[in-house]
Order: structure tokens, then C-alpha cells, then sequence
């Protein structure tokens, strides 16, 4: 099962990777795309609420709570990429246009959310796997590393938006 958790994280991020050097769709798109980010954003901030209720519930020893919840946070979690798939795939990505010692912070905050991001997809698929599989201790060693790399990957996606969303 590990194998097909590394083939899939690996997929998966080849393709995200892959629209940062495609050039945007040229033809006709009848909505407003910059609704999208947006869109991401409210993703994320569900994906975020739902970890941690997700461990309140694992705190109180409530596996069946906890496990709802860690799959409504994979449910906005996919959301969130089909959502930021379409969009990088039907335009250009936008330029911050803030002052400079904001454009440090956002470009720190932008840099560690994406390095995180990709390191999160192979442990949150590891830790439901093993989570699932009932390997509890297996489970409690990568979810420790999990949660808060999740929690910091939804959190800081809202602030990527907060801070470029002026220059959509």
C-alpha cells in the first residue's frame, strides 16, 4: 500500500507542477475565473476547521469523530485541488504588486506553504492508510508530523489569498 501512496503523491503533484509551465488557456470561459482563489481560500479554511475538530475528537479518544472529520478535511482538501487545478490551468498565475518588505512576507509564506504542501500529500495519504488499516501506532507516529504540517499548509493558503488577492 505504501507503493501506491508514493505513485499517487507523485502523480500529483507532477501535475500541479506541470501547470506552473504550461502557458494559460486561450479560449473562452463563461464565469468569472478569479471567483476560484476564493473559493480556494473557503477550502481552506474548512480543510483547517475540520483538523482541528479533528483532534479535539482524537484528544477525547473519539476515533469515530476524528475519522469524519479527517475525511471531511480530504473532501475540502480535493476540492481545493480541483478548484487550483482549473484555475492555474485556465490562466496565468498573478503577480503580487505590495511593497517590498510585504512581498518578502508573502514570497516566505508563499515558498513555505507550496514546500509543505507537497510534503503533506504523502503523509496525509500514509496516515489514512495506516489509520485505516488499524496500524495505531504506525498511525500516531506520521499523523504527529502530519497534523501540524496540514494544519500550517490550510492556514497559510488563506494568507497567500489575503495577500494577493488585491492583484487577481
Amino acid at each position: 500500500m505504501n507503493m501506491f501512496v508514493y505513485a499517487l503523491s507523485a502523480v500529483l503533484i507532477i501535475i500541479i507542477a506541470i501547470l506552473f509551465f504550461l502557458p494559460g488557456y486561450e479560449g473562452e470561459v463563461p464565469f468569472d475565473v478569479t471567483i476560484l482563489p476564493l473559493m480556494n481560500a473557503i477550502f481552506n479554511v474548512f480543510t483547517f476547521s475540520f483538523l482541528v475538530l479533528s483532534l479535539v475528537a482524537i484528544k477525547k479518544k473519539n476515533i469515530k469523530v476524528h475519522r469524519r472529520f479527517i475525511f471531511a478535511a480530504f473532501t475540502t482538501t480535493a476540492f481545493f485541488l480541483l478548484c487550483y487545478v482549473t484555475y492555474h490551468f485556465l490562466t496565468e498565475p498573478a503577480k503580487f504588486g505590495g511593497p517590498g518588505w510585504l512581498k518578502g512576507i508573502y514570497l516566505f509564506v508563499l515558498f513555505t506553504h507550496i514546500v509543505l504542501a507537497v510534503v503533506n500529500v504523502p503523509l496525509a495519504l500514509l496516515s489514512v492508510v495506516r489509520g485505516l488499516n488499524m496500524q495505531v501506532e504506525a498511525h500516531r507516529r506520521i499523523a504527529r508530523w502530519t497534523m501540524p504540517v496540514w494544519l500550517y499548509v490550510s492556514f497559510t493558503g488563506v494568507m497567500v489569498y489575503l495577500l494577493i488577492s488585491p492583484y487577481y
